[in-house]
């Protein structure tokens, strides 16, 4: 049985590719101070990534998936492992300046994104550590996630607007368009990655197509089984205030991803499975404060 080490595992992205794997019957190890409910399946490693210590030097992996953050937690964990024979980074989009020529491609020049920051910039920091150390290892930069357990407040608000029949308030005529992958198909290309082990080691992962947000909130009302009706918000108002999103229209190539893994998850059949998990578990989603800012503000 291969043995996979996920750090973290406790929330969205860790947590899914966690039980993904559980049910692929690897034997799954996750990484993390045990402050959370843990998945059915999972070995437990309790400890501090920054402070790892022997914990991890005997056991022999076949794969590392680590959703690090900072160039650190990469340093460390290295540091900290004993054998493995694979590494996958999942990096973030955040990479890319917002000026730089899109469709992003993945030689394209990394630097400050001035929607993403820090985020962004440690990610790069992250990237950098893990390819000096092991050239072989892998990096994912995927656009916006979503899909079963995604605790941020995304599709959750939308379902919430349709539940509550709200009308939608929508950033100006709503055609600013954004990208999404659902967390089964970046399980699934990360599956690809360990049976092919491609040349290239930086993949842009994401739906080909971008969808125009009000497109995207149609479709989430739909799911819910709701027709959505929209009030347009043209005043110059920070749109994270009311809305889930910056003011912030990108678009990756994946081209490259799309030669390995030609289809992913229809928008509509994800954002169904989506709102079948949420309706049980509304209380794992970080909720933001947007329909009181609607209701004092806009309403």
């Amino acid at each position: 049985m291969k043995k996979v080490l996920v750090t973290g595992g406790t929330v969205f992205v860790s947590r899914y590719i966690a039980e993904y794997y559980v049910a692929q019957n690897y034997d799954v190890y996750v990484l993390n101070r045990n402050s959370r409910e843990q998945s059915k399946g999972v070995t437990l490693i309790q400890a501090d990534r920054h402070n790892l210590g022997e914990i991890l030097r005997d056991i022999d992996f076949d794969v590392v998936i680590d959703t690090a953050y900072n160039s650190d937690d990469v340093e460390l964990l290295l540091n900290a492992l004993g054998k493995y024979k694979e590494y996958i980074l999942i990096s973030s989009s955040a990479v890319y300046p917002e000026y730089t020529p899109q469709p992003f491609e993945e030689n394209a020049t990394l630097g400050i994104n001035k929607y993403w920051g820090k985020y962004g910039t440690d990610k790069i920091e992250a990237e950098n550590t893990l390819l000096k150390r092991n050239p072989d290892a892998y990096v994912l930069r995927p656009p916006y996630l979503y899909g079963q357990m995604n605790n941020v407040y995304r599709e959750a608000f939308v379902f919430d607007c349709a539940l509550e029949n709200r009308k939608f308030y929508l950033p100006k005529n709503g055609d600013m368009r954004l990208q999404f992958f659902h967390i089964n198909d970046l399980c699934r290309f990360i599956d690809i990655i360990l049976d092919k082990k491609p040349s290239q080691h930086i993949f842009n992962v994401g739906n080909e197509i971008a969808i125009s947000v009000r497109e995207w909130v149609e479709l989430c009302y739909d799911v819910t089984g709701k027709e959505a009706s929209f009030v347009n918000v043209y005043d110059d108002i920070e749109q994270r205030n009311y809305f889930s999103f910056y003011n912030y229209e990108y678009y990756l190539d994946v081209s490259k991803q799309a030669e390995l893994m030609p289809e992913t998850k229809p928008l509509y059949e994800g954002l169904k499975e989506a709102f079948e998990w949420y309706k049980n578990n509304t209380d794992k989603v970080n909720k933001k404060p947007f329909f009181d800012y609607i209701d004092k503000n806009l309403a």
